[in-house]
């Protein structure tokens, strides 16, 4: 067998050892793309504030409990679903401005709360979300409305909620009491449902997606050097400059940005042709919906295993991560955590959010709590040290960044 293929290289044209070289896996695409180290140290943090979500909910899935907690041992039978590789009470213990560790003697065991920190925040989350209620609505009208069929599966939904900002109980405070928007469908799968876009609030029949807007604001603008018909079909592409970009490459972006497509609210047939200029005409038009996708998200951004639940509703016959990856200029993936992320690049500026809304800033606290970790507490009684150890606390961490980047 290796004779056989030692002559099979040898004896062959070099073209085809050129081909077979080329040949690249999936996961070697993904790790040949452009790092970005602004969204990686980012995704440093961020990784731990979903390890902390999850076991927020947990806890506050217990209301019965007063205060709400829950017990560390069953955190740890949770340890390997959570990627808490070092065990839940060293992970609980790194950040006690979130966890609180006690014992119960009633119970003889150890249990885990909120402190009242992370529990104002939790509060002031619910009340952010109820007070932009329309557009909780607003948004799960639109996505609706960029299925085929005007229907999406409950379960994709509920994958999505917290991206999408929707409440807890959304099925009863947005889909059971707006019944003349949605209607909740049996599917012809077992204990599936379907939630079906019946109507449309006054106003807003005919939806404007995001990027049509960034077009019309940048072609009203005094300083516009672009040439307006141009920015027709365009989309916004922010590269990192310490990406070099090739000639051949600004040359198919540039390309790319004039060729028309169906946008993603619009009425879309499958194209009988697959032409060159058919192919990518499919292909802008599934980069059209998941860069609204995204921008319909609280935080700009969604984890591409999630998105993938909406593909086939959505009509996009392509892999969702080769969007991505084909599209740095417009979208950055993340593989920190073990799961892969995609961020809108055009709606972030140094980690943060450039536009951000009310739901958002709430969650950036429980973030910025988990960046400060154990930083200025000693680790004896949990109290706030001086200014001098917080200032040396400040000069490590500063350090273990520099070396995370390089």
């Amino acid at each position: 067998m290796a004779i056989q293929f030692i002559k099979k290289i040898t004896f062959n044209h070099p073209q085809s050892l050129l081909s077979f070289r080329l040949k690249t896996t999936s996961s070697q695409y993904v790790a040949s793309r452009f790092r970005d180290a602004t969204f990686e140290k980012f995704m440093d943090h961020y990784k731990n504030l979903l390890k902390v979500i999850s076991i927020q909910d947990l806890i506050l899935a217990n209301p019965k409990n007063n205060p709400p907690s829950v017990s560390v041992d069953f955190i740890n039978r949770l340890s390997q679903k959570l990627h808490l590789n070092r065990g839940a009470t060293a992970f609980l213990r790194k950040y006690p401005r979130i966890f609180e560790i006690y014992y119960d003697p009633t119970l003889s065991k150890p249990y885990c709360k909120l402190t009242p920190t992370a529990m104002q925040i939790s509060i002031e989350e619910a009340a952010a979300i109820q007070n932009t209620h329309p557009l909780v609505i607003d948004r799960l009208t639109r996505l609706l409305s960029m299925s085929k069929s005007k229907t999406l599966p409950l379960r994709a939904i509920f994958k999505v909620w917290r991206e999408l900002g929707l409440p807890d109980d959304f099925e009863d405070s947005v889909l059971a009491q707006n019944p003349h928007l949605f209607h909740i469908l049996d599917a012809h799968e077992p204990n599936t449902h379907l939630i079906k876009l019946v109507g449309t609030t006054p106003g807003h029949e005919n939806f404007t997606a995001a990027v049509e807007n960034w077009r019309i604001m940048e072609c009203c603008k005094d300083e516009c050097s672009v040439d307006r018909t141009e920015m027709r079909y365009s989309f916004r592409h922010g590269f990192p400059p310490c990406m070099k970009l090739k000639k051949n490459l600004r040359a198919k972006v540039k390309e790319w940005q004039k060729l028309p497509y169906t946008g993603p609210y619009e009425e879309f047939t499958n194209m009988k042709k697959r032409s060159k200029t058919a192919v990518m005409e499919i292909e802008k038009r599934a980069v059209a919906i998941v860069h609204e996708f995204l921008s319909l998200t609280v935080e700009k951004t969604v984890e591409v295993e999630k998105i993938s639940h909406f593909r086939t509703w959505f009509g996009i016959d392509l892999n969702v991560r080769d969007l991505f990856l084909d599209h740095p200029g417009m979208f950055y993936l993340s593989t920190k955590g073990k799961r892969h992320t995609v961020f809108l690049r055009e709606a972030y500026e140094r980690g943060c959010l450039v536009d951000p809304n009310p739901v958002y800033v709430v969650r950036r606290k429980l973030l910025d709590l988990v960046i400060l970790g154990r930083r200025g507490l000693r680790s004896g009684d949990h109290k706030l040290s001086s200014s001098e150890s917080e200032e040396d606390d400040d000069l490590l961490e500063m350090e273990n960044d520099q070396g995370d980047i390089l």
